[in-house]
């Protein structure tokens, strides 16, 4: 499990459920909040989501959208399938600009190599 996803702070649990992030939280007698295994997943969506750009708005759609029922799968797959298509355009570019980075690292070792009169090997 990563940092990211492995543990979220009492009150970012609280922000997600007042925002209508977690649909099913469980109480018990005493009003705590209890977190079963389903809990736990929408937790780790959720945060895959926020961590991938998608705004809470979003999220709120689709919880609402799973709480209505089966009849939404195609919506929800659809909007998986747009945020997966945003979440790769994203990917993309960061490698195209990490290639710039990596072009011009390449060229300090050239430079540093001739600085200390050293022989590049490639």
């Amino acid at each position: 499990m990563s940092a990211s996803t492995s543990f979220r702070p009492p009150a970012a649990l609280r922000y997600y459920e007042s925002e209508g992030l977690l649909p099913y939280v469980k109480r018990n007698e005493n009003g705590k909040r209890i977190y079963d295994q389903e809990d736990l997943e929408w937790i780790h969506f959720t945060t895959a989501l926020r961590a991938t750009g998608m705004p809470i708005a979003q999220i709120q759609e689709y919880v609402n959208l799973y709480k209505e029922g089966d009849h939404t799968i195609s919506i929800r797959k659809k909007m998986m399938l747009t945020h997966k298509s945003e979440i790769e355009k994203k990917i993309k570019e960061l490698y195209y600009n990490l290639d710039k980075i990596n072009y011009k690292l390449a060229l300090y070792d050239v430079l540093e190599a001739q600085m200390d009169h050293k022989t590049i090997k490639i």
